[in-house]
């Protein structure tokens, strides 16, 4: 086994007391992308120079006890569909192969203050819109436990990038488990905040409604750390709500105090992988044992309405469809122009919809303070199966998207660990989500877990 990766937690300690160097840290980082990226395609645009620049003035800043806290000086990545200033954010798309935004998107833009280094773009599934990061103009990411599967998507070069010691964190997009789904698949950590807890401000959108950007990383604390970074509203903008911020790491070590935690076997746990369903219940008696309370066979109503999410996607792209389509790949298209003919009252209707689901889902929190379900049905499928079969893309796409999509329609937290492996060592992956606006249950359950388990400590060979 190789040795686990460092977590930004250990590494901010040594950064501030000067043991360790953020040049050095980059310098390994880009070393790694080097060798590793050829595998797997996880970057699309690597910034060595301005990294390594950054990393030195961050030195400088820390020398001189400017120190701005724990992601000062910590090589990051960003999935590309998310602006930074001056340099080409592509979606992975031949569309915007040469597009330059002149501003930073929000999140880059709060990276920056906190000190961390930008690493580079990071390849994903074109546009955002699918789970699997086959469909790039760039080509497919390749999963780092096994480079003939897929990575999970949207966002499959965070994942990959991180699993693989290619960064120490990445900022990927989820708008119906684009980040949760790749962080599974590449036995990593991926949160998705609240709707609204982090600004989507200069992303690309894939639907106003249910795009969330979020965090991968190493560990559950990790996240929480990146998360603090990110999180907050933003005078004049839409995108965020004005909420107060929580420190999201805080008492994570405290005991936890009968959490109730409730199984959706319903729905959630249907047909699912034998291997990943033996995973989940032994986790499940993991997490009992840790003293929570287990609340088997929740009810839930889930929306299987792709109305909006359709109708919004298409209306970004509508203007670049008419004018140069044969610039997307032909599925990316094809799933575009399903939004083409959605009627205005079947927009209004599904907004509608959507708002009583949000407020609905408060309700069941009430009773319970975390929901425990399979992050993804099935493992990794393999690439060359899927090329082969082509036909077989979107469905598994919207399988391995199913337990994942309806936190993004209500909108909470929601966080998927690594809780086990298949015997073709493939990694599993446990998802935790809160109620809205709740700090601490859900990344607190997790870390407890995380700490009570050996799975997160297992890294790939590359």
């Amino acid at each position: 086994m190789a040795v686990v990766n460092p977590t930004i937690k250990d590494l901010c300690h040594g950064i501030r007391a000067r043991e360790i160097s953020p040049a050095e840290l980059t310098r390994d980082c880009l070393a790694r992308i080097e060798r590793i990226n050829p595998k797997l395609n996880a970057f699309i645009t690597v910034l060595a120079e301005s990294a390594l620049d950054q990393a030195r003035r961050a030195e400088q800043e820390i020398f001189r006890g400017k120190y701005r806290g724990p992601l000062h000086g910590i090589p990051v990545g960003l999935k590309d569909i998310i602006d930074t200033a001056k340099v080409r954010t592509t979606a992975a798309s031949a569309l915007f192969k040469n597009r330059v935004p002149t501003e930073d998107a929000e999140v880059v833009r709060r990276l920056r203050n906190a000190g961390a280094v930008i690493l580079g773009k990071q390849n994903l599934h074109e546009f955002a819109y699918g789970g699997s990061s086959m469909v790039s103009y760039l080509g497919e990411v390749h999963n780092p436990w096994d480079l003939a599967r897929i990575a999970g998507g949207s966002s499959g070069g965070s994942a990959a990038s991180v699993a693989a010691g290619l960064g120490y964190a990445a900022i990927g997009t989820d708008t119906a488990g684009s980040v949760r789904l790749p962080a599974a698949y590449c036995g990593v950590v991926g949160l998705k905040p609240t709707f609204g807890r982090v600004s989507t401000q200069g992303v690309i959108p894939l639907s106003w409604s249910f795009d969330h950007v979020g965090p991968i990383t190493n560990c559950v604390c990790d996240a929480g750390l990146v998360l603090q970074a990110l999180a907050g509203h933003e005078q004049g903008d839409e995108t965020t709500a004005d909420v107060p911020i929580f420190d999201y790491t805080c008492g994570l070590d405290e005991p936890l105090s009968n959490l109730r935690v409730g199984i959706p076997r319903a729905f959630f746990f249907d047909d699912l992988d034998a291997e990943i369903a033996a995973a989940v219940e032994k986790a499940i008696e993991v997490i009992h044992e840790l003293g929570c309370e287990i609340r088997d066979d929740i009810k839930l109503d889930i929306s299987a309405d792709r109305t909006l999410s359709s109708a919004e996607s298409y209306a970004y792209h509508k203007d670049f469809v008419a004018r140069s389509p044969e610039l997307y790949q032909p599925v990316t298209l094809a799933r575009i122009k399903s939004g083409e003919k959605v009627l205005e009252a079947d927009i209004e209707r599904a907004k509608g919809e959507l708002a009583a689901s949000r407020e609905g889902i408060k309700k069941v929190f009430k009773e319970i303070d975390v929901l425990l379900t399979p992050t993804v049905p099935i493992p990794p499928p393999a690439i060359a199966d899927l090329k082969q079969n082509p036909d077989k893309l979107r469905p598994t796409e919207l399988l391995m998207l199913r337990n994942t999509r309806p936190f993004n329609v209500w909108g909470i937290p929601a966080i998927s660990i690594p809780c086990g492996f298949t015997k073709d060592g493939m990694p599993i992956g446990l998802q935790l989500a809160g109620a809205p606006w709740v700090p601490d249950s859900g990344l607190h359950l997790a870390h407890k877990y995380e700490q009570a388990t050996e799975w997160h400590k297992r890294v790939p060979e590359l």
